[in-house]
């Protein structure tokens, strides 16, 4: 017996063009993510005025950052 051999049959593949990119509007100036404005402009302070002297780990350095802008009211809140 003679086995039949399966004809199969090439598919055309269609390429689509890319969907023609949005033109975002850009504004002027995009506010804070989360609300807070933070401007540590003219301040003389140094970095061991602020953190201290002694190496302090990243968690601590947070700390004494929102310490000092909440004590200077450097904030937008």
């Amino acid at each position: 017996m003679a086995v039949k051999k399966k004809t199969t049959t090439k598919r055309t593949v269609t390429k689509r063009k890319a969907a023609p990119k949005k033109k975002t509007k850009s504004k002027a100036k995009k506010p804070a993510f989360g609300g807070y404005a933070i401007n540590f402009a003219g301040r003389q302070e140094t970095v061991e005025q602020v953190f201290g002297k002694k190496p302090i780990a990243p968690s601590e350095m947070t700390k004494k950052i929102w310490e000092f802008v909440k004590s200077k009211s450097l904030s937008n809140r």
